[in-house]
């Protein structure tokens, strides 16, 4: 049997048809929900990632700009940047790409972010509110992309046993506490887990957050798992992978998602979705 595709790309068609009138609705106010990307130095990967995010909010109408500032900038003329755009009412959203270079105090960056354009959980008290079910936060866009999926796709989350293949990192530790949120019973694996691959067989949700190509084999799952893969790297035949070996895995469980065109197409989206959010609620 194969498993059900858990298709990103159908979902992030499907939150931006839901945005668009949304989009609509503001700017018949006078609103225009406004992103602002900063960018430090001239990361490839990273300018590529700030170019797929300009091209979503195209889609749905939303503005957007990227800051870009030299990779030497300083950490008062970049706290300076962040304090203007957390005044400037033409942005609702504020991200910041990471990592920042060594002569800047990241830490203190990201602490100066205002929690309410905080659209991508930077801020640590956007996180706190998240751990304390507080409202009026934004969630961390790729765990919100796990969720968002699961909850398209109909997956009951309430009581169930999810596990976390990479718990020890931020986006595994921060997808179990959402889960934990929902009421599944959730068990974080890392490289020191006893037996990690029995954990994998008795999950019912299975996500897997490390960024090693096909690690995930077949005789690690159980029939009937929902496999969520947010690894992304390159496999040995030069192509993208992500966690699961999808060829394997996909003959076993009951459903999972391709790498690429699950997760990571879905991730983009939530940050537009947020910006949006955010954008209707500061103009309340």
């Amino acid at each position: 049997m194969t498993a059900q595709i858990i298709s990103g790309k159908e979902v992030a068609e499907q939150i931006r048809e839901e945005l668009r009138p949304r989009v609509e609705k503001l700017k018949g106010k006078g609103v225009v929900p406004g992103l602002a990307a900063i960018l430090v130095g001239e990361d490839p990967a990273a300018l590529s990632y700030l170019r797929g995010i300009a091209k979503g909010c195209e889609k749905v109408g939303i503005f957007t700009e990227t800051v870009s500032l030299p990779a030497d900038v300083t950490q008062e003329k970049l706290v300076a940047k962040v304090e203007e755009l957390n005044n400037n009412s033409k942005f609702h959203g504020i991200i910041i790409q990471r990592p920042l270079p060594q002569q800047i105090n990241e830490s203190a960056i990201l602490k100066l972010l205002a929690t309410e354009k905080d659209v991508d959980c930077l801020n640590p008290i956007s996180m706190a509110k998240l751990m304390t079910r507080e409202t009026g936060g934004f969630a961390p866009c790729t765990p919100s992309a796990v969720i968002e999926l699961l909850d398209r796709y109909k997956v009951e989350i309430d009581g169930k046993r999810a596990v976390i293949v990479g718990g020890a990192g931020n986006i595994g530790r921060t997808t179990g506490i959402m889960l934990l949120n929902r009421w599944a019973t959730v068990i974080l694996c890392d490289y020191k887990t006893v037996e990690p691959a029995a954990e994998y067989q008795r999950a019912e949700i299975l996500v897997s957050t490390v960024g090693r190509a096909k690690m995930v084999k077949k005789d690690m799952v159980s029939p009937g798992t929902v496999v969520i893969d947010v690894g992304v790297s390159m496999a040995e035949d030069g192509k993208l992978s992500g966690d699961a070996d999808f060829d394997e895995v996909s003959q076993v469980v009951g459903m999972i998602t391709p790498v690429p065109g699950g997760v990571g197409a879905v991730t983009t989206t939530i940050l537009l979705a947020h910006t949006v959010e955010a954008a209707e609620r500061l103009s309340k």
